[in-house]
């Protein structure tokens, strides 16, 4: 078809269905999960009208000579794992019954390794030969991998293939209620926080983390509030760490203890290898791959302790509508995700931003002007850490560092609120309150009798 023509098409299909199909990601367009959930009745529809116009002569039958499930027998030699093998040829490709056909047989094996090499083949098979995974999928493929029951080989494969052709919401929002089954995220009608906030900053991330200061001016107004993630290695190795322990937020090596601290205090600080050792060696896998993987697109939906609140940093502009439908379909009530230069919710209030959110569940999207940058000083004679944990003590004075923890702070309250964009005025005085009137005193709280030393 003509570009033309495929635009008019794609136009009536949006107005039949009042969803606009696709959205664009990056140099692409891809699907959106109405469109996801339409492609299976679809593929069926265009199977059975091919098979209506096929001769009877070439159609296949079950059990015939040129059904590959009849001649299916126990090989004398197995292959290993990574056996190489020549290249597929084009000619004597199976066609799409077939290949429905050995999805089919390999659901029904027991042998997780071979269900996962199902989904695997789902996503992996090529044009015309794959489709992305649905949530149950989804699930089920990364349950396999947190519980110990794949092949190495196989879990690169699964969030290579799965990256590089880009999740959908369908398949993140299965990827979330796999990882959150594996960590046992209690209900949220019980949980003893208001505000989960995802910490995952880069690896290569450079930049102070202002954010946790904003967590802690909210904590001491009374909003409970649960902060994890990962130090990304590299240059960033204990970076959070040592940021919250120098301001007095409590770290954490277990969600049990995370709740204690949050009683005390109202915030704590939780690692992700104290949620799960297997959540944490895959996000490690970006050492080896040297690019994001869908375990890193999934921790900030992750909510350990059930907030009814999430507020989170995405970086890629695709990924924060993607990250909102997935939220959508996970049931979550009230998101805010924030355009950022690393993974953790902080606000960049000197460029003009818009904020992605979900208000009781209804997607809109909230305009954020930009304000004038204060003059910056630069730092002499001291380290970044001293010089973080000295604007919280008032020792040093930063106007600009001042007006990014004041505007985050902000934000925070107009979503704990779920206010729109009328009252971000009086949240931004109300935030500058908040700020100035801190408790400034370093307040250290001891769990050693109840949690392991951080490593």
């Amino acid at each position: 078809m003509s570009a033309p023509a495929m635009s008019r098409l794609l136009g009536q299909i949006r107005e039949i269905y009042d969803d606009p199909i696709f959205v664009r990601s990056s140099r692409r367009l891809i699907p959106t999960p109405f469109a996801e959930s339409m492609r299976q009745r679809l593929r069926a529809l265009a199977t059975e009208a091919e098979n209506l116009v096929q001769p009877l002569a070439h159609r296949s039958h079950d059990g015939t000579a040129d059904d590959p499930a009849s001649w299916a027998g126990a090989p004398v030699i197995d292959a290993a794992p990574l056996a190489t093998r020549p290249s597929i040829l084009l000619e004597g490709e199976p066609p799409p019954e077939v290949f429905a056909r050995k999805l089919a047989a390999l659901g029904h094996a027991e042998d997780t390794r071979k269900q996962l090499a199902k989904h695997i083949a789902t996503i992996g098979g090529g044009i015309g030969h794959s489709r992305p995974l649905t949530i149950g999928e989804a699930e089920d493929a990364l349950s396999i991998v947190l519980d110990g029951g794949a092949d190495p080989a196989q879990v690169g494969a699964l969030l290579s293939v799965m990256n590089f052709r880009g999740e959908t919401a369908a398949e993140l929002a299965g990827l979330v209620r796999a990882a959150r089954a594996h960590i046992r995220v209690a209900d949220s009608e019980a949980s003893p926080v208001s505000l989960d906030w995802p910490s995952y900053i880069s690896p290569k991330s450079r930049k102070m983390p202002w954010f946790l200061q904003a967590a802690l001016v909210l904590a001491q107004a009374g909003h409970r509030i649960l902060l994890h993630g990962i130090d990304g290695g590299g240059g960033t190795r204990g970076k959070l760490v040592s940021a919250v322990q120098a301001i007095g937020i409590p770290v954490c090596t277990s969600l049990a203890s995370a709740r204690e601290a949050i009683s005390a205090c109202g915030i704590a600080y939780v690692p992700v290898g104290a949620m799960s050792s297997q959540l944490h060696r895959l996000q490690m896998l970006y050492g080896l791959f040297e690019t994001r993987s869908p375990i890193n697109s999934l921790m900030p939906l992750l909510n350990p302790l059930g907030a009814p609140s999430i507020m989170m940093g995405v970086v890629r502009p695709a990924y924060r509508e993607l990250h909102r439908d997935a939220g959508g379909l996970l049931g979550f009530g009230n998101v805010t995700i924030f355009g950022a230069s690393r993974d953790a919710a902080e606000a960049a209030p000197f460029r003009s931003s818009t904020l992605l959110r979900l208000v009781d569940g209804r997607s809109e999207d909230l305009f954020v002007p930009a304000s004038p940058e204060p003059q910056a000083y630069p730092m002499t004679g001291i380290s970044g850490l001293e010089y973080w944990r000295g604007i919280w003590t008032g020792s040093l004075r930063d106007e600009r560092a001042a007006d990014i923890i004041c505007s985050t702070v902000s934000i925070a309250l107009l979503m704990l609120a779920g206010a729109g964009a009328e009252r971000l005025d009086e949240c931004r005085q109300a935030a500058r309150k908040l700020w100035d009137g801190r408790r400034r005193d370093i307040v250290q709280i001891d769990l050693s009798q109840s949690d392991e030393a951080v490593p």
